[in-house]
């Protein structure tokens, strides 16, 4: 976990200032920084614009977990962020650990390999899929809006990432949990997924216990 420490300045310094800070998404302001409704901006110090969220990966236990963990630097939990057009979110796998295919509607990802090996890919809108197996330390492109995951590739060792986003609030949706954990008919998806109602009812239950989880 010391690598995330040891690259994260240089992952942000050249991925985020190069790639994102110049093509920002979210719409400009007319001030130097937004402070939020409460706050008194002539008592804001410089602990308002740090973030010290990531110190709990330290010591994270990765035991018995399948999916990736991911922990987010966005407006919400960083509020400085705000009008700022960049968020941060660091992602541990543990061996053979997942991040499920999901969507990030509001701007591009750039990852960022700190450790181990991860393949990873996305599908674009004429549905072709592009993968590619990420070395330290790579970086890797996920277009804005369109379907992506990662995976650990190795059973014996965990990987470690950083993604950076061109906004703010880039928001995810995690295909997963939005198709069987939101309440959309188990006759519809059946009809869509052209399956039976078992087999949906089963993944609607699985899933109603992961977004419980």
């Amino acid at each position: 976990m010391g690598k995330i420490c040891s690259f994260i300045a240089l992952a942000i310094i050249m991925a985020l200032a190069n790639s994102f800070l110049g093509n920002a998404g979210d719409p400009d302001i007319l001030k130097d920084f937004l402070v939020p409704l409460g706050l008194d901006p002539t008592n804001i110090t410089s602990d308002f614009f740090t973030y010290t969220g990531f110190r709990e990966l330290v010591n994270v236990n990765i035991t018995g977990k399948t999916a990736a963990i991911v922990t987010k630097a966005s407006m919400k939990e960083f509020p400085a962020l705000e009008g700022q057009s960049v968020s941060v979110a660091a992602l541990i796998y543990p061996p053979s650990g997942i991040n499920p295919p999901h969507v990030h509607p509001r701007s591009a990802e750039l990852l960022i390999l700190l450790e181990g090996v991860l393949e990873v890919g996305f599908v674009d809108s004429t549905n072709k899929l592009f993968v590619q197996t990420l070395q330290v330390p790579d970086m890797f492109i996920f277009p804005k809006g369109l379907v992506h995951f990662q995976v650990n590739t190795r059973s014996d060792s965990p990987a470690y990432a950083l993604g950076m986003f061109g906004s703010a609030n880039a928001g995810t949706v995690p295909l997963p949990t939005t198709l069987f954990a939101s309440g959309i008919s188990a006759d519809i998806l059946a009809k869509a997924f052209k399956t039976d109602l078992e087999t949906i009812t089963k993944l609607i239950a699985a899933n109603n216990v992961t977004k419980a989880a």
